[in-house]
């Protein structure tokens, strides 16, 4: 991790903006490189990236490396991170209080990786990065400006977990796509 991510994990670390940090095992602040031209955004940590302090390392973490490397990545060649960097309980949606009390977080991780690219992953990463209320099912596979970052939006692992024979084909033609670009 860079001396910069260090220090911003040590202050996000003590942020008590919303009551999230009661009830969390650990901070599950991002992992990766810190000069990642990707950055893969996620929702919020669920239970085991709770227990572990990493994101996306449960059942939607093993489907999202599987993903990485059908782009020709790794985990270790992109940055993961999550809007909020504590749990919701019971794995509930984040609430809108709670996303404007962790965002600041995320926007400073983004501007010290400074990325080319940023993966969006489901509808709540999707629709904070690209500031629409548009879903990812209208939005994914295809890249969208925000800034001077490209914003590639993909269907969530967990929901392609739950819908194999129908999400799960066009989560993968959306990452061979996204490998597609980066090598362009």
């Amino acid at each position: 991790m860079s001396a910069a991510l260090e220090q911003l994990c040590i202050e996000t670390d003590a942020c008590r903006a919303c009551t999230l940090w009661q009830g969390r095992t650990n901070l599950v602040f991002g992992v990766g490189n810190p000069q990642a031209r990707v950055l893969v955004v996620g929702e919020a940590p669920g239970a085991e990236e709770d227990a572990q302090g990493e994101p996306f390392v449960g059942r939607s973490g093993k489907l999202l490396t599987e993903m990485l490397e059908a782009a020709g990545l790794s985990r270790e060649d992109v940055y993961i991170a999550n809007i909020l960097k504590c749990r919701p309980p019971d794995n509930r949606n984040p609430l809108p209080e709670e996303i404007q009390a962790c965002t600041p977080w995320l926007r400073e991780q983004t501007r010290i990786i400074n990325p080319e690219f940023i993966v969006t992953v489901g509808n709540f990463a999707t629709q904070f990065i690209l500031k629409t209320d548009l879903g990812v099912t209208k939005l994914r596979g295809r890249i969208h400006v925000a800034g001077r970052f490209k914003v590639y939006p993909v269907f969530h692992p967990a929901y392609a977990l739950r819908n194999r024979n129908t999400v799960l084909p066009q989560l993968e033609a959306d990452f061979s796509a996204l490998g597609k670009l980066l090598g362009a």
